[in-house]
């Protein structure tokens, strides 16, 4: 697996192969539309996913019983979810009551085109910021942010310098490239997880050495939204549909782009922007 950085700037992954055939099998189609949506149907089941007092149902059992629900979704995508998920899955469940406990990523709105009260897309401001990255390639886009989201989870959960849970942020976003005519996506996908305010001075660092933590620079994004999964044909669609409505396409980078997705247990669908980057 390539561990290449994941600036905003476009830089990224190479075509480095390793890890890539184990992670497939493992991980499959399951999707990350799949990962997140467990979170809202068991807060629900669950009395917001924490234990009441009074309650007899061990922290075990709640791990077994989300493990199994995880399980349950992969085995209709022909995934397997290892047991050393039980628990990040338990951890990101408790914690993970509603949008309100996520730290959104800051901006600066600058301008907004809009045509009929539609938005078209807005021009905003992010600053510098530390990001955790992992750089994959699977065969497929799903399988990519599935595997990259897994690790990143396990670091967000457990597996970082603190040893404690450290918040979810949005968007979670992935790096996509894509050939010149923007008609096919590379194999290289990178997935990102941005610190939440209190870690950003000092970033806790992860113990999978496959995950990087990357200071990003300040960059101006051009983004739309759109609803609906993310996946090879969708992701393609909107950045031919961004390109189209942009006043001056030629000042972003035209290989490199952003899928950012938010949870929104609201809505009916996935609420997801694509982000053109601007050349530095």
């Amino acid at each position: 697996m390539d561990r290449g950085g994941c600036r905003l700037n476009g830089g990224g992954g190479g075509d480095s192969q390793g890890g890539g055939s184990e992670a497939g099998s493992r991980y499959g189609m399951i999707t990350l539309e799949d990962l997140e949506s467990f979170a809202e149907d068991q807060l629900s089941d669950s009395g917001n996913g924490s234990l009441e007092e009074g309650e007899t149902m061990e922290e075990e059992e709640d791990q077994e019983r989300l493990l199994h629900y995880w399980q349950d979704v992969a085995r209709g995508h022909q995934v397997e979810v290892p047991r050393d998920m039980a628990e990040p899955i338990q951890q990101l469940t408790t914690n993970n009551n509603g949008t309100n406990s996520r730290e959104q990523v800051p901006y600066t709105l600058i301008s907004r085109k809009e045509k009929c009260g539609d938005v078209l897309y807005e021009k905003r401001h992010y600053e510098k910021a530390h990001w955790a990255c992992i750089t994959v390639h699977e065969d497929t886009y799903e399988q990519s942010i599935c595997y990259g989201f897994m690790k990143i989870m396990r670091y967000i959960c457990q597996q970082n310098s603190l040893g404690s849970y450290l918040g979810m942020s949005i968007p979670i976003v992935t790096v996509v490239r894509t050939d010149d005519t923007h008609t096919t996506l590379a194999r290289a996908v990178t997935v990102a997880y941005y610190l939440p305010t209190i870690h950003q001075a000092q970033p806790p660092q992860p113990s999978d050495a496959e995950i990087l933590i990357e200071q990003w620079p300040a960059t101006i994004v051009y983004t739309r939204a759109f609803t609906g999964p993310t996946n090879e044909i969708s992701i393609i669609s909107e950045i031919n549909t961004l390109a189209e409505v942009l006043d001056n396409v030629a000042v972003c980078l035209n290989d490199s782009f952003i899928v950012a997705g938010y949870t929104n247990p609201a809505a009916a669908h996935r609420q997801n922007e694509i982000w053109f980057l601007e050349r530095p």
